[in-house]
């Protein structure tokens, strides 16, 4: 009996033999895990945590009772407190029903690359929170004044900060700190409104932590608030993958586990959060107690799981979230081990499914006050598009899906050593070269690559190389009529295209791109390409000034490739800039800018949100952008790259 196994992050699945050990698995699925003891249980780094419930999305059950039992010297490796938290020895577990199986970061080989540097801002450094130093007399006798209003009269006194309210924590503590310090002390303020913590002596560091919230990626940017300096960047995978790739794996998750559902995806965040604040603390030679506030953006999901708001709603229409307004909430509220008294900003969201991460590009891009037609797009898990100038913003949600990211693809892995990053193919000879992660030269066909999979760059230049070719036709079928050892299908019928031969890969089996793929690619591009479409008619324009391709993924992906498949409207290349992870740069401005705070609160109900499945032709306009590079648009600009037919036709 065959059961399905499916690896997270990754999202590699394949149906395996009953009483497949879980590793073995793995590795024939080119998803690394560490095993350095040569899987004797010695070293435990091979632990893995098998998920409970049922996921729809991938249409299984998975639960504990789906593996073997673990014996003795398996629980003498592993904790109480970790086996009732599910997890295993991959080394060990055999798989005796259908399972998801989560790989702590901790256990993964080949460190997934998360690539969101830090953009450079220009704004005005205007923290909410700020420090100073005060010096106080002390007591005595003749003068028995409290200390708390002792205090308050010399921050009046120094520097005019009047009607000052103290955190409970301060508070308790706020007598031994004074007397410590000698009556001199070092005030950390938020918005001139509260006190939130007091240290002895002068104090110099002031510190927050911006971070963006991605469904497949979390990035926190460390900043110095006296300077807007980035002292240390952190990402890791967001650790709530495990629960589904897509936001509405995660919604529907939540619906079904009515009791611990939510519970679970908020404590996952806040442990990825918190992982992150200790990282970023670690390298910048500082205590996570020291970051005194935290800037959040993130989709309006990944929004209402960290503030425990049921997100069911916003996954139903008429899709309404529960606030439109930024919200402020103390990180002890939610277990975030930064400092207990400090706040967590979260920036406004704009709609249902365009949320606090686009008002962050919105700050970093300002489209709001150019005189150019801007369109701006946010290319990840879901792509959220912005229109506009000065005069006027639209906005709309397409429902890409994780296949631009390489998930949902028979050989797609996330950027990591061994994932095929680049591929070319020869429109003579039909066959493909291509980079793998970690190794500067192409393939020659004969080299081993050690390849493991496809990630979403390459994807995006498979198929628009298999187009160019004439491998696959402008409907997205595979064209079986060619010559060449490189297409085939497989014992199911299935058209593919081979990209690495068996002896090329360190999976040992061929990694291949096949019609299934390119028909999740098709659905994930038609999206885009005509949520722009409707954008552009609502108001009344032909084309654009200028494209500003936002996120992480959009900054791998070769323009000109994604314009050839037709991600987005014919326009001059020139036009087409990458601004890279503007999200967590807009996390940033705020995190320095309170004013910029107040301005993302008058942008969330400025720009129009357009929501597409209203719009009565979006099933035409989806369908014809289905097709390479659309069914009837031309592309001028890249005319001479398409195949000869469709040149002439352009």
């Amino acid at each position: 009996m065959d059961h399905t196994i499916i690896f997270q992050p990754s999202g590699r699945r394949a149906r395996v033999p009953d009483g497949t050990i879980i590793l073995d698995a793995a590795r024939k699925l080119g998803v690394g895990i560490e095993a350095v003891c040569g899987e004797n249980m010695v070293c435990g780094k091979c632990r893995v945590k098998i998920m409970e419930g049922s996921f729809p999305k991938e249409g299984i059950t998975s639960s504990m009772s789906h593996t073997s039992h673990a014996d003795e010297k398996e629980m003498k490796v592993l904790k109480k407190k970790e086996t009732d938290a599910n997890i295993r020895l991959a080394c060990v577990a055999t798989v005796t029903g259908d399972l998801l199986v989560f790989v702590p970061e901790a256990s993964r080989t080949g460190q997934q690359i998360v690539s969101k540097a830090a953009g450079t801002i220009k704004v005005k450094i205007k923290p909410a929170v700020t420090k100073v130093y005060v010096e106080l007399s002390p007591p005595s006798l003749e003068d028995p004044y409290g200390d708390l209003e002792r205090l308050e009269q010399a921050l009046e006194k120094t520097h005019k900060l009047k009607k000052l309210t103290m955190d409970y924590r301060v508070l308790q503590a706020l007598p031994d700190v004074l007397r410590m310090g000698d009556w001199k002390v070092t005030v950390t303020v938020w918005h001139k409104k509260e006190i939130i913590r007091v240290e002895p002596g002068w104090v110099e560091t002031n510190v927050g932590l911006a971070v963006d919230i991605g469904t497949t990626t979390v990035a926190g940017y460390l900043t110095d608030l006296n300077t807007g300096e980035v002292l240390a960047t952190e990402s890791m995978m967001n650790p709530q993958v495990r629960y589904g790739e897509d936001v509405m794996s995660r919604i529907t998750y939540c619906m079904l586990n009515e009791e611990t559902g939510l519970k679970e995806l908020q404590d996952t965040i806040v442990e990825g959060l918190n992982t992150i604040a200790k990282n970023a603390a670690k390298k910048a030679g500082i205590s996570p107690e020291d970051i005194s506030e935290m800037a959040l953006v993130g989709n309006t999901a990944m929004h209402h799981i960290l503030l425990g708001i049921n997100p069911e709603h916003i996954g139903v229409a008429p899709f309404a979230p529960a606030l439109h307004k930024s919200a402020d909430v103390k990180a002890e509220r939610f277990g975030i081990e930064i400092l207990p008294s400090g706040n967590i900003h979260v920036l406004p969201i704009e709609a249902g499914f365009v949320g606090a991460d686009n008002m962050g590009c919105l700050l970093a891009d300002t489209p709001h006050k150019r005189e150019a037609m801007t369109l701006l797009i946010d290319i990840g898990t879901n792509g959220e598009l912005v229109l506009g100038n000065k005069e006027k913003l639209i906005s709309c949600s397409c429902a890409t899906g994780p296949a631009l990211e390489g998930a949902q693809i028979a050989f797609g892995i996330r950027a990591a050593p061994g994932a095929i990053e680049r591929i070319r193919v020869d429109k003579d000879t039909l066959e493909p070269t291509y980079q793998v992660i970690g190794n500067e030269s192409w393939s020659d066909g004969q080299t081993n690559m050690q390849a493991r999979g496809i990630c979403g760059s390459a994807i995006i230049d498979a198929i628009a190389e298999m187009f160019k070719a004439g491998i696959i036709k402008k409907n997205g079928q595979v064209n079986m009529a060619l010559e060449t050892p490189r297409l085939r299908k497989d014992d199911k019928g299935l058209a593919e295209y081979v990209i690495a031969w068996k002896h090329e890969t360190a999976i040992d089996e061929d990694i291949v791109v096949n019609q299934k793929d390119i028909r999740a690619i098709q659905l994930a591009k038609g999206a885009l390409y005509s949520g722009c479409q409707i954008m552009m008619r609502k108001l009344g324009i032909k084309a654009f000034d200028r494209l500003a391709v936002a996120g992480a993924f959009g900054s791998h992906i070769d323009k000109v490739q994604a314009m050839v498949m037709g991600m987005y409207p014919d326009c001059d290349l020139d036009k087409v800039i990458f601004i890279g992870n503007a999200a967590g740069d807009g996390a940033r401005i705020a995190l320095v800018n309170v004013d910029k705070r107040n301005e993302a609160n008058r942008l969330a109900t400025k720009v129009e949100y357009v929501e597409l499945a209203l719009e009565e032709d979006f099933n035409d306009r989806f369908g014809e952008a289905m097709q390479f590079p659309h069914m009837f648009d031309k592309f001028p600009h890249i005319e001479h790259l398409l195949p000869r037919e469709e040149a002439v036709r352009a």
